[in-house]
C-alpha cells in the first residue's frame, strides 16, 4: 500500500479509543475515561501510580493485535479524543461514596470487577453501577472492602463495639450514627473526637472505624503542616483521619470547618498565567488525642466527642486486628443492615442544632432502634461548649457581666464602650494586667464576639448587632425564662 494511503496512527488509536472507552468531562473541566460497562474512570492526563489511561490504552492496542504505537501519536490522539469530550455534557465522579437513581446511594467496594454496594430505604445489594449512572475515581487510597455478610441479624455491631473501648452506650451510638452519617454523599457529619487517658486505644479505635469504610489499608495521618497539603489529602480519599492532635493552629481549625461542612478551593492552573482549577469538597473527618488545647466555636459546632477508658485485659497487635480482619465482613453487613433501616425511619429534624443533617440523622436512628443518640449529641455539645468557655477568658467576662443582669433586659453600647466595661470587669480594683490575646480594639472584641455568638447563647446570652442612625451597638440581651420555668421556681 502507498504510504500516502496508509491510515494515519492517531486515528487507528482515536477509532479503537472511542470503541472501547466512554469520554465526559466534569463541571471543572476535566476529561475522564471509562472503559465500556465498567464503572471506574480516569483522567486522561493523569500519570498517577494507580493507572493511567494512557497505560490502559496502550495496554489494550497491544493485546488486541492493533499495534504499538509511539508517544507523538498517543499524544495527538488523547488530544483530539480530549476536545471532542469537552463537547459532551457534564457527569460528576464520585470517591467511595456516591449518589445514584431513585433515592439510592452507592459505597464503592475498591474492587478491580466493579462491583459495589446499592443502599436503599428498601434494601441493599452488590451489584455493578450502570456507568451513566455512577462513575468511580480510585486513587492509592482507595482501599479494598471486603464483600459484606447478608444476614448478619446486627451481630457486626456488637463484635465492632466489644472490639473498642468507648467509655459509655452514649458515645457508642454516636459512634454508629457517624458510621451510618459516613455513608451518605449529602450529609454533612460532624469529626468525631477519640478521647480519653493514655493507652486508652484512641489510635485503634479510630483505625477500626476509618477501616470500615476505608478497608484495611486505611489509616490515620499526622496532620499536615499547612491548609493546601491538608486540601491534597481530603481530595484523595473520603474518610481523613488525623492522628494525636496536640495542638490545633487556627488556620487548620478553619480549614477543619471547611472541609466537614463543604468549601471550594481555587488554585491556578499548572503551567498557565490565567487559568484556575476548582476543587469542590465536603469530607468525613475523624480525629484522634488527648488535648487539642483551646477549640475555637466554630469548629466545636462541627465536633463529636467520643470518649474512650483504657481497657482491663490487653491484646497483641496481632491477634487483635486479625480478629478484626475476619470479622469486617460481618460489622459493614450490619452496618448496612443498619442504614436501611435509618434512611426508612421517619423522624422530626430538629431546628436549633448547627449540623442540623446530622441530628435528624440521630433522630432517625433512635426511631429505628430506641437509642439515645439524639440526647447524647446534645450533651456533647454541651460539653463542648463547656471547653470553649473554659478556654477563653473573653467568653467567661461575657457571662460574667450577663450573670448581674436581670433576666429579660437588653444593654447596647458601642463596641469600645463594651470593650471598656468588659476590660473593667475583667482588671477590677485589682488593676491586673490584660492577659495575651484580649481584644485591643472595639473591632477586634466585635469579631471574637462573633465567633463565641453561639456558645453563648447556649448558655443563655443573646448577643447581637445594629445600628442607630450613623453608630453602630452591641447588644447583650440575657432572657426572661420561659413561662413554665419561671412558674417552676415559684
Amino acid at each position: 500500500m502507498p504510504e500516502d494511503e496508509k491510515t494515519p496512527a492517531r486515528e487507528i488509536i482515536t477509532d479503537y479509543a472511542q470503541a472501547h472507552f466512554r469520554y465526559f468531562r466534569t463541571a471543572d473541566g476535566t476529561v475522564y475515561a471509562q472503559r465500556n460497562g465498567h464503572p471506574v474512570a480516569r483522567p486522561i492526563r493523569s500519570q498517577g501510580t494507580t493507572g493511567s489511561h494512557r497505560q490502559e490504552l496502550m495496554v489494550g492496542l497491544f493485546r488486541d493485535g492493533v499495534g504499538v504505537f509511539n508517544g507523538t501519536a498517543l499524544k495527538e490522539a488523547l488530544d483530539l479524543i480530549e476536545a471532542l469530550a469537552l463537547t459532551e455534557n457534564t457527569q460528576p465522579v464520585h470517591i467511595r461514596v456516591a449518589p445514584g437513581f431513585d433515592g439510592a446511594t452507592w459505597l464503592d467496594l475498591g474492587r478491580t470487577d466493579g462491583r459495589s454496594v446499592r443502599i436503599h430505604p428498601t434494601g441493599w445489594d452488590i451489584a455493578v453501577p450502570d456507568p451513566r449512572e455512577v462513575c468511580w475515581r480510585r486513587t492509592q487510597l482507595t482501599g479494598e472492602l471486603p464483600l459484606p455478610a447478608k444476614d448478619t441479624d446486627g451481630k457486626g455491631i456488637d463484635l465492632l463495639l466489644r472490639l473498642t473501648n468507648f467509655a459509655n452506650a452514649e458515645t457508642e451510638c454516636l459512634a454508629i450514627a457517624w458510621l451510618i452519617g459516613c455513608l451518605g454523599p449529602s450529609v454533612p457529619v460532624p469529626a468525631p473526637f477519640l478521647t480519653g487517658p493514655q493507652g486508652a486505644g484512641k489510635s485503634t479505635a479510630g483505625r477500626m472505624l476509618v477501616r470500615i469504610i476505608e478497608g484495611m489499608s486505611g489509616d490515620l495521618r499526622r496532620a499536615p503542616k499547612d491548609e493546601e497539603n491538608l486540601t491534597a489529602a481530603v481530595a484523595a480519599g473520603w474518610v481523613t483521619a488525623l492522628d494525636n492532635l496536640s495542638h490545633m493552629t487556627p488556620d487548620l481549625s478553619d480549614a477543619m470547618c471547611c472541609i466537614v461542612t463543604g468549601a471550594e478551593n481555587v488554585k491556578r492552573a499548572l503551567f498557565t498565567d490565567g487559568d484556575v482549577f476548582r476543587a469542590r469538597y465536603r469530607r468525613p473527618m475523624l480525629l484522634t488525642g488527648i488535648d487539642v488545647g483551646v477549640i475555637r466555636p466554630d469548629l466545636a459546632e462541627r465536633l463529636l466527642p467520643l470518649r474512650l477508658e483504657r481497657p482491663r485485659v490487653r491484646r497483641t497487635e496481632a491477634e487483635l486486628w486479625a480478629e478484626y480482619e475476619e470479622v469486617l465482613p460481618v460489622i459493614l453487613g450490619s452496618l448496612l443492615d443498619l442504614t436501611v433501616k435509618v434512611r426508612a425511619a421517619e423522624a422530626d429534624i430538629p431546628t436549633d442544632l448547627r449540623m442540623a443533617d446530622f441530628a435528624h440523622l440521630c433522630a432517625q436512628l433512635d426511631a429505628a432502634t430506641g437509642f439515645g443518640s439524639l440526647n447524647a449529641y446534645r450533651a456533647s455539645l454541651d460539653d463542648l461548649n463547656d471547653d470553649v468557655i473554659e478556654g477563653d477568658l473573653l467568653a467567661q467576662t461575657v457571662l460574667k457581666h450577663a450573670a448581674g443582669m436581670t433576666p429579660g433586659t437588653e444593654v447596647r453600647m458601642t463596641s469600645s464602650e463594651w470593650l471598656h466595661a468588659l476590660t473593667g470587669l475583667y482588671s477590677g480594683e485589682e488593676c491586673r494586667p490584660m492577659p495575651k490575646g484580649w481584644p485591643t480594639t472595639g473591632k477586634v472584641l466585635s469579631d471574637r464576639l462573633k465567633r463565641l455568638q453561639p456558645t453563648l447563647a447556649a448558655r443563655g446570652v443573646v448577643i447581637d448587632w445594629g445600628r442607630t442612625g450613623s453608630a453602630r451597638y452591641i447588644e447583650i440581651t440575657r432572657p426572661a425564662p420561659p413561662a413554665h420555668e419561671q412558674a417552676a421556681l415559684h
